[in-house]
């Protein structure tokens, strides 16, 4: 249960974020639905209330610090304080070689996927900390324990914020904060669109890369990251949730 907790889901428009906002507002929690992607934080937090409960969408870019401050103090005069960060917002290179791929498509994804979580930590940890602790939830990926061919970016992003979760579980374990990861395989959201022509060829090409056969669900991504924002992870910290239906066992 997440009753009296108060949450902030970064990319909660569409995909995993939409689906973890939910979830998280289903166990209780009072929800900021925060995506620079306004009518879908809006759409996800009138959701949310028709449920019964509390939601509030935030516009956010979090490639700019000050919009995640924002965020973060809207919050916290909405709510009363901040217990839950998930940062589920992220971009994804087209594929090219580091020797094909330009400076402004690296930085892009970089500053969206690395830098935006850094920034909107950085908010939310205080916060955090003012209320006796916290749970830190970065969206990683699978792609952050093995590469992908043709996804520099991406996958360099990804290694990089399972190493930051680390970091921030080392720093702030005795002001009471929590960081893990989640590292999902391939999920059916709208991203994998920019792939595939559609969702049935996205199954067709990536389903059998999983040992399960099939992609995963957001809603089986939001169940992790339920379990990892309650107090039944009170004592894990610093860990990756690998969810992948097997992409990387073998």
């Amino acid at each position: 249960t997440l009753e009296k907790k108060t949450a902030i889901v970064v990319g909660a428009a569409n995909g995993i974020g939409r689906a973890t906002a939910l979830a998280f507002a289903a166990a209780g929690a009072r929800v900021a639905c925060a995506d620079i992607e306004e009518p879908g934080a809006k759409a996800t937090a009138a959701a949310i209330e028709r449920g019964g409960a509390q939601a509030l969408p935030v516009h956010l870019d979090v490639t700019d610090g000050a919009s995640c401050r924002a965020a973060v103090a809207t919050t916290v005069d909405r709510f009363g304080g901040l217990d839950v960060l998930l940062y589920g917002a992220a971009d994804s290179d087209r594929t090219a070689t580091v020797l094909e791929m330009d400076e402004a498509a690296w930085d892009r994804v970089i500053r969206i996927n690395l830098t935006g979580a850094f920034l909107m930590v950085k908010a939310a940890i205080p916060a955090m900390i003012a209320r006796g602790g916290g749970s830190v939830i970065l969206i990683a990926s699978q792609l952050g324990r093995v590469a992908s061919p043709g996804r520099p970016a991406y996958c360099a992003t990804k290694g990089a914020l399972i190493q930051l979760a680390k970091v921030l579980a080392t720093d702030h374990a005795a002001q009471g904060i929590r960081a893990n990861t989640i590292s999902p395989g391939a999920v059916e959201t709208r991203r994998m669109l920019r792939r595939w022509k559609d969702m049935d060829e996205a199954r067709k090409m990536m389903g059998p890369k999983h040992l399960l056969g099939r992609l995963g669900l957001p809603e089986e991504i939001a169940r992790a990251a339920l379990y990892l924002a309650s107090d039944a992870s009170a004592f894990m910290t610093g860990s990756d949730l690998l969810i992948d239906g097997g992409y990387t066992a073998i």
